[in-house]
């Protein structure tokens, strides 16, 4: 066996070793995948504040990073499953109010959600503007609500799995972000070295990423907590029940480009309206086309969305979409990452083919 020989059969066994073992340690670390990536991107959020409070502790960056640990189990666990419990105490009371509805109407099958007052006046409000007759949209309004009600059906069964399922993945994200915070450094100093990229692309890169993560992080979460609390808000103050309900749906609606938050004030002011209670629907879009949208888009992510980290909106849609599909709540940002990172590679790939020219 001549030389050349030996070295590729050595390249060939330590490739397919690589591919073997890459696969491996994949399915190791698969459930664990989500609270990886949280992890990660918590202590890459953090990192700011970790490295200066490993400053003022004299460079004990292990205390420090046990001290934002702490912090996060307190100021982060703590609220959220408070408000999990006021959700399911308002879920709860929002099923029994639609329950008693449907007893009091009657309501047995599909087509008698036609018998409700409230969805009796919509229809006819809706058959004065449009150029439909009533019965169109009856077939249109059964159609959609068992749409809605089979989606319900296929999802129900599985919430208390993913709640149990929610509950592990936050306490594993807690006992992982230790660790990435006190080896954040060394981590990425290792990664670095593994991109066959020169020093100026690497930083180019890792810039990108950076600003990218924190803009989507930052400016998505952050406003549609703040758009959710919104909508709570003006729910409170037209007088309607389960804010907190509502709320969150509408801090999880926010989280999507199409329709957002109006999927849940936009229905909202038409149960108002069939009610009779015109100043408070029109209130109720105002407030939601002003404040909740208008007043978040224009202050509140702009604070948090560099002009480095803006994208069209097309790549964010479709690695948000895409993202949620493929790896769920935590695609919401490794989507739009992901796409991030391969127009910027595209873009290095077009420019070393120009200067190679």
């Amino acid at each position: 066996m001549t030389d050349s020989d030996r070295q590729f059969y050595l390249r060939v066994f330590w490739v397919v070793a690589a591919a073997l073992l890459a696969i491996g340690l994949f399915e190791v670390l698969r459930p664990f995948v989500e609270s990886i990536v949280w992890a990660a991107l918590l202590a890459f959020l953090l990192k700011p504040l970790n490295d200066r409070l490993t400053r003022k502790l004299g460079g004990r960056r292990g205390v420090a990073a046990m001290m934002l640990t702490v912090a996060g189990f307190l100021f982060v666990l703590a609220p959220i499953g408070m408000l999990a419990v006021v959700f399911g105490r308002q879920a709860a009371d929002l099923i029994g109010r639609l329950q008693a509805l449907a007893e009091r109407y009657k309501v047995s099958q599909t087509s008698d959600l036609l018998n409700l007052p409230i969805v009796h006046r919509v229809l006819e409000w809706l058959n004065d503007f449009l150029p439909v007759d009533t019965t169109q949209l009856q077939a249109a309004a059964i159609d959609a609500t068992k749409a809605l009600l089979g989606l319900f059906v296929v999802t129900s069964g599985s919430l208390f799995a993913s709640a149990l399922g929610t509950l592990f993945n936050m306490l594993m994200t807690l006992f992982l972000i230790f660790f990435f915070l006190r080896d954040w450094d060394v981590m990425v100093a290792a990664t670095s070295r593994l991109i066959p990229l020169d020093p100026r692309r690497k930083e180019s890169l890792a810039g990108h990423i950076a600003a990218v993560t924190r803009g989507v992080a930052l400016g998505s979460m952050v406003t549609a907590a703040v758009q959710g609390a919104l909508v709570g808000i003006g729910f409170l103050l037209v007088g309607l029940p389960s804010v907190v309900v509502f709320g969150v749906l509408a801090a999880v609606a926010a989280l999507l480009p199409v329709p957002g938050t109006a999927a849940v004030w936009v229905p909202a002011a038409i149960v108002l309206f069939a009610q009779g209670r015109m100043g408070a629907a029109v209130f109720m879009l105002l407030w939601g086309g002003l404040v909740v949208v208008g007043m978040s888009d224009s202050f509140i992510r702009p604070a948090f969305v560099s002009g480095q980290a803006e994208m069209s909106t097309l790549p964010v849609f479709l690695g948000l979409m895409g993202g949620i599909g493929a790896f769920g709540a935590v695609g919401i940002v490794l989507g739009p990452v992901l796409v991030a990172i391969a127009l910027a590679l595209l873009r290095f790939a077009a420019e070393a083919g120009i200067a190679g020219r």
